[in-house]
């Protein structure tokens, strides 16, 4: 990715594994490094079985984070890697 996506672009897309195309849930919001704008995680809501596959750590709010650097490509949907979420 060399463009670096808004947070916009994100919220509301359906996150999928670009290994099996297993789809993970939602991404509800965003956090990132106030000063230079970096995308650090995303906190996904909406979530389905197959997010319990990975041991994602949890917001105070119960949602998911899963950190941005294992993000693949943004388009109509959000790819990760599986590899570097588990």
């Amino acid at each position: 990715m060399t463009d670096k996506p808004r947070g916009t672009q994100l919220v509301g897309k359906t996150i999928v594994s670009e290994e099996h195309g297993k789809k993970y849930g939602e991404v509800e919001d965003i956090s990132f490094v106030e000063d230079t704008g970096e995308l650090m995680n995303l906190l996904i809501t909406d979530t389905t079985d197959h997010i319990d596959d990975v041991k994602l750590q949890e917001d105070r709010k119960g949602r998911n984070i899963l950190p941005f650097s294992a993000v693949r490509s943004i388009g109509d949907f959000v790819i990760v890697s599986e590899d570097d979420i588990i």
